[in-house]
């Protein structure tokens, strides 16, 4: 819920996060950043109180214990990268620094030498210890920064989070990551932790050198997914996901858009055009590849752009309001959600693709989806291992608490059914969406 403040989170967890079935909220960094409104000020870390443009430390504290009793985890935005780009001033909070000096945390000797850029991509040293994005760099080989930062975790984990995304991993050696997680006071939790390590061709640091620490975003997903829906790949060659040197399944964190991609002009975002972006939501919920992340976030003019209605997110009905996007909330992904609870890990079965751009598959005998990325509707007698019965197309409408369904219905009798999917449309039965 990316841009989200805590108490917006708060109310969003118990009114539909919870009952949608998700099983973690990702929120924003939460500790002391620098001034201003941009997204990427939250990036911009100064101290590591919990005080920023979304909230105290209360309200944190509050959002996470809304969420839990809604049967939502909370994972948190971890920067453990880096401090501040900026050259000094005051954070949100009120503490002074300037940069390479952060009063009563960091000095300068807390960072490495390499005060430029990344000039070499070819050098896991210079990906590792220069500056991304001019921000400055932590040594994390030392024992003051490790300690530091694993003081950081652990008082998250006090506050009962479940889970951390570790921001620029990439530019953090393996060994320090391993070193900081085996620091944290986890107290039993099975803490959930996934790592943004950025794929990049021929470079010395890949996403399957991080998977012993936990998940990894995998990028690569979504480099084929937007290639397959934009027409410049085939959709009918996404059958099997797990045999291309990705990070393994079990392992791999996958989205078709996060907060950096959909800034980005050759990505898929919630202006692509041809129901793409959605129908790309449908596939990576319904196929059995990696973790999947849905990213919620608001309408921007210009790439810098921050929060709308001063962060305070408002959804309304099946969508958003107030500048706010709310795709958590539209049916075609919500009802994916329900789909993806109930076939868990099962395989794909009965997968069919008369077309490049047109494929129907089952997972087992729980689901079934059917995609169609072309202009014209999509008339097909499909087999499915369904029970015979009726359905409720969970992409059309929901089940409604009485057992009907307020969109399309799909009858299976003696293994098949034939529907039509709509042009750039789709169509999704399961097992937990029977019409009664």
């Amino acid at each position: 819920m990316f841009q989200w403040n805590w108490d917006s989170i708060a109310r969003e967890c118990t009114n539909f996060v919870g009952p949608a079935g998700y099983g973690y909220v990702q929120v924003n960094p939460p500790q002391e950043h620098i001034q201003g409104d941009s997204w990427w000020t939250d990036y911009q870390a100064v101290s590591y109180q919990l005080t920023s443009k979304h909230g105290n430390r209360d309200q944190f504290a509050n959002m996470v214990q809304a969420c839990h009793a809604a049967g939502v985890g909370v994972i948190v935005d971890t920067i453990w990268n880096h401090m501040s780009g900026v050259d000094s001033g005051n954070g949100y909070a009120g503490s002074s620094f300037t940069k390479y000096n952060y009063p009563g945390i960091y000095q300068d000797s807390d960072f490495h030498a390499c005060r430029h850029g990344i000039d070499q991509w070819n050098n896991a040293t210079s990906i590792q210890t220069c500056q991304l994005a001019g921000l400055a760099d932590l040594a994390t080989e030392k024992e003051h920064v490790r300690s530091r930062l694993a003081q950081y975790g652990n008082d998250l984990l006090s506050l009962n989070v479940d889970g951390l995304r570790i921001d620029a991993a990439k530019h953090m050696a393996v060994g320090d990551i391993s070193n900081i997680l085996s620091r944290l006071n986890k107290q039993g939790k099975n803490l959930y932790v996934t790592q943004e390590v950025v794929y990049g061709a021929g470079q010395p640091v890949t996403p399957n050198q991080y998977t012993q620490m936990g998940h990894v975003q995998e990028f690569r997903f979504k480099d084929a997914l937007t290639a397959a829906f934009t027409g410049s790949s085939r959709l009918s060659d996404l059958q099997n996901l797990d045999n291309r040197g990705w990070v393994p399944s079990a392992k791999a964190n996958v989205f078709v858009a996060n907060h950096d991609t959909e800034r980005d002009t050759h990505d898929l975002n919630y202006n692509s055009p041809s129901n793409t972006y959605i129908l790309a939501n449908i596939f990576a919920l319904a196929h059995p590849y990696g973790t999947p992340t849905v990213l919620s976030s608001y309408s921007f003019s210009s790439g810098d752009t921050g929060a709308p209605n001063g962060g305070t997110g408002v959804c309304s009905g099946n969508g958003g309001s107030n500048g706010w996007l709310c795709q958590h909330r539209w049916q075609a992904i919500s009802g994916m959600v329900g789909f993806r609870n109930t076939v868990g890990n099962v395989d794909i079965t009965n997968w069919t693709a008369p077309a490049a751009q047109r494929i129907a598959f089952g997972r087992g005998s729980l689901g079934f989806v059917a995609i169609n990325n072309e202009d014209s509707e999509w008339w097909m007698k499909f087999h499915t291992s369904l029970p015979d019965g009726s359905y409720c197309d969970v992409i059309s409408g929901k089940r409604s608490s009485n057992g009907k369904c307020n969109g399309s219905t799909i009858t299976v009798s003696q293994g098949s059914f034939t529907a039509t999917v709509p042009a750039r449309g789709s169509i999704a039965i399961h097992a937990g969406a029977k019409s009664s």
